[in-house]
């Protein structure tokens, strides 16, 4: 087999048991008798899948030294705190401290027996394979493929790690419930040690729990706390399956992407196994990128409505186990690429190298070597991620002025936008002999209900347009991370060719340029993920791109503007690259307009502390407001994962208040600082101040069409919807109420 060729694992298996009796009944009976590759008997990598495993593994973590000297630890500390409030004999404080220790004995058996997975029974996991394989060729009919040479690859390094006894980290980008399925399929079918999941507890359902943790899935909670105990054993479970070199899957993200992109790292299962190689608990492990790309994810309409404020469902997995509906439909294909694998050590004495010594006891420099490697991944799974045909086709419709388009320009631009991710070093899903048109028609008829059709004997040629923008922005979003740059550079010079006149009215000094770049990547960070190297050589290797594409010029003195060519097409491809990053800089200055309903009102004196999920939700109110008042120009700009990340990076310029609290449950509030709060004028707010500089600074990026002008009238208009929220969120929630109760007592 051609390392270099790609290869659907599924091409051959059956469907439908109507398709074909004969042999869906037959691959039953492959899976039942273990034949084949099915039996799963050579796989790479240390024993598991034999009765007691488990067993040996709950007992490994209980009587691990770290594990029994934190319950010695509590023991005391409680026993401690009783003995203070009596007078006991040695032999009764002896005595209590045994009970507590009993106490968190089975407090420590409780949590090890919720988290850890079994994986006793072989076929168990044939049957689950089986599952699987069949819910994959039915939801994907066009196939499930890889990389032959990036699996050798794999196949490879995991022979080393199963010699030294070290262990393979999978880290897959985190788009939908299925990724959990597709990587332990594909280790199972190609016969490597199938990982153990880290997983949250939110999947941890009657009878579905109980499968999926006899396959690998390892329970965990989202937030751990203050719980020392808890902390402690799973630190331990996940040392001893390094030090016996299981393999791990988790996901550098912590939880599903609900925009299409990579989201920012979260490094609590990655922290451990970090710490475990700085600490030389264990000698050494292999980092394994891996994307995964989706024809179609089943959650897209979740994700929106979940977006948009709609409280969260319960998770879907189940639904799509089981689901007769989902299963009856045709959603294209799956892509799945590994990256190189990497040893972790190496990395990590590479980086001491680069950066000089560093005090790995201190914690701060230590977060610094852990963010490098989170993004580290992200950037490796982004380099092998492949653009599906939903990308490509989702991309150019969102990307394009007007109402729709035709046929034959939607098959041009995707070909131009094809071969441009080609030239830039990205991965495009491949056509396999298929013409641009047929895979533009066949994507289409996938996502009927997100692009619509217009066509008729009064239609001169079949015209596409959005029916759903939102949806389909996260199939754009994949897209992203290709163009970002050339995006930011693109919408910095909007900020004058906004403005019209002729073209020495429509350009700027490269200097001038570069502080809106500056500007704009500094504010936008926590959304994006740029290429290495600083602000500067990045704007110089991207400006010139898009002179080698004749999207911009720059001339002898610096001034940069629009290219003649580009002009002359309509600036198709300059407009192309605005409109990938306009609906972030939307949702970033709808986050700037929200904190005018953090001003305290004329009826109260001083700061006004508003409880933290009221807040965002009154600002996806009145983003919704300002949309559909023709004030916003994009719906998706009020999806509160965007705005969460503007909130934080508002808070990280110290403009954004906020203080958390632990009771009656975890919750926070904030408040606008001092420095930022806005002035009123006869009692109404005015757009002057530091916060209104920084909302028309932003608003300078912004997309203005024929929907949406900035003019005094949209100011005074904006200014007054968020007066009115104002005076709501001056009223105290019933957490605050408590609050101001508690500290009175005190």
């Amino acid at each position: 087999r051609d390392p270099d060729q790609y290869r659907n694992v599924v091409e051959n298996e059956p469907r439908r048991i109507r398709e074909d009796p004969f042999a869906f009944l037959f691959n039953v009976g492959l899976y039942y008798r273990g034949a084949g590759w099915r039996g799963y008997k050579d796989y790479i990598g240390p024993k598991i899948l034999y009765p007691g495993f488990s067993k040996e593994m709950k007992a490994l973590v209980f009587n691990s030294p770290k594990v029994q000297q934190v319950i010695d630890r509590l023991a005391d500390r409680q026993t401690t705190i009783m003995t203070e409030q009596k007078e006991w004999t040695a032999a009764r404080v002896k005595k209590q401290k045994r009970a507590f220790r009993k106490e968190l004995e089975v407090v420590a058996n409780a949590i090890i027996e919720k988290a850890l997975c079994t994986l006793d029974s072989m076929r168990t996991l044939r049957f689950f394979a089986f599952v699987v394989n069949t819910i994959l060729v039915r939801l994907y009919h066009q196939g499930l493929l890889i990389r032959e040479s990036e699996w050798v690859e794999l196949k490879r390094v995991a022979l080393v790690a199963q010699e030294k006894k070290q262990s393979l980290i999978l880290l897959p980008c985190h788009k939908s419930h299925i990724d959990y399925l597709v990587v332990s399929y594909l280790m199972f079918r190609l016969g490597i040690q199938i990982p153990h999941i880290i997983a949250g507890e939110n999947l941890d359902m009657p009878v579905l729990g109980k499968l999926l943790k006899s396959v690998g899935a390892v329970f965990i909670r989202r937030e751990w706390g203050n719980d020392e105990l808890y902390k402690t054993i799973l630190d331990e479970y996940i040392v001893t399956l390094l030090s016996k070199g299981m393999n791990l899957e988790c996901f550098v993200e912590g939880t599903r992407s609900r925009l299409g992109k990579l989201l920012q790292p979260k490094l609590g299962v990655v922290k451990i196994i970090l710490d475990a190689i700085i600490d030389n608990r264990v000698p050494d492990c292999y980092i394994v990128p891996i994307s995964i790309g989706y024809d179609k994810i089943i959650e897209t309409s979740s994700y929106a409505t979940e977006l948009l404020g709609t409280p969260k469902e319960k998770e879907s997995l189940w639904q799509v186990l089981t689901s007769s509906r989902l299963l009856q439909l045709k959603w294209g294909r799956v892509d799945v690429r590994v990256g190189k694998p990497y040893s972790l050590r190496d990395w990590v004495d590479d980086q001491l190298k680069m950066r000089g010594p560093m005090d790995l006891s201190d914690n701060v420099q230590k977060s610094i070597l852990m963010k490098s490697l989170g993004y580290r991944v992200l950037a490796d799974i982004n380099t092998i991620s492949v653009v599906m045909p939903s990308a490509l086709v989702g991309t150019v419709i969102l990307t394009l002025r007007g109402r729709g388009v035709g046929r034959s320009e939607l098959i041009r631009r995707v070909d131009w936008l094809r071969q441009i991710i080609k030239d830039k070093g990205g991965n495009v899903s491949e056509f396999y002999g298929m013409s641009t048109g047929s895979i533009v028609d066949r994507t289409i008829q996938i996502h009927k209900e997100l692009i619509g059709e217009r066509k008729g004997k009064d239609i001169v040629e079949p015209t596409f347009y959005p029916i759903s923008p939102f949806e389909l922005s996260y199939y754009r979003n994949q897209v992203i991370h290709l163009f970002v740059e050339e995006a930011i550079v693109c919408a910095a010079l909007y900020t004058v060719i906004k403005k019209g006149g002729g073209k020495p009215l429509q350009r700027m000094q490269y200097p001038d340029l570069l502080n809106e770049i500056s500007f704009l990547s500094s504010l936008l960070k926590l959304d994006m993920i740029y290429k290495p190297g600083g602000v500067e050589s990045n704007t110089k290797r991207t400006i010139q791109w898009l002179i080698d594409n004749n999207v911009i010029e720059m001339d002898k003195e610096g001034w940069v503007g629009l290219n003649d060519l580009e002009r002359q097409c309509g600036r198709e491809n300059y407009d192309f690259l605005c409109f990938m990053i306009w609906p972030f800089i939307e949702s970033y200055w709808l986050a700037a307009v929200s904190l005018y309903t953090l001003t305290p009102p004329q009826s109260v004196a001083g700061p006004i502390w508003v409880d933290s999920k009221l807040f965002a939700a009154r600002t996806q109110a009145m983003g919704k407001t300002l949309y559909y008042q023709g004030d916003l120009s994009y719906l998706e700009a009020v999806n509160k994962e965007t705005l969460n990340s503007a909130f934080t990076r508002y808070e990280q310029m110290h403009i954004l208040l906020k203080r958390r609290h632990q009771q009656p449950k975890p919750w926070s509030e904030v408040a606008i600082s001092s420095d930022y709060v806005p002035s009123r004028q006869n009692g109404v707010l005015v757009p002057r101040g530091h916060l209104w500089e920084l909302v028309e600074r932003i608003g300078t990026f912004r997309r203005e069409g024929k929907n949406r002008r900035d003019n005094a009238t949209v100011s005074s208009r904006v200014l007054r919807i968020a007066d009115i929220l104002a005076e709501d969120n001056a009223i105290p929630t019933a957490n605050q109420k408590a609050l101001a109760k508690r500290d009175a007592k005190l």
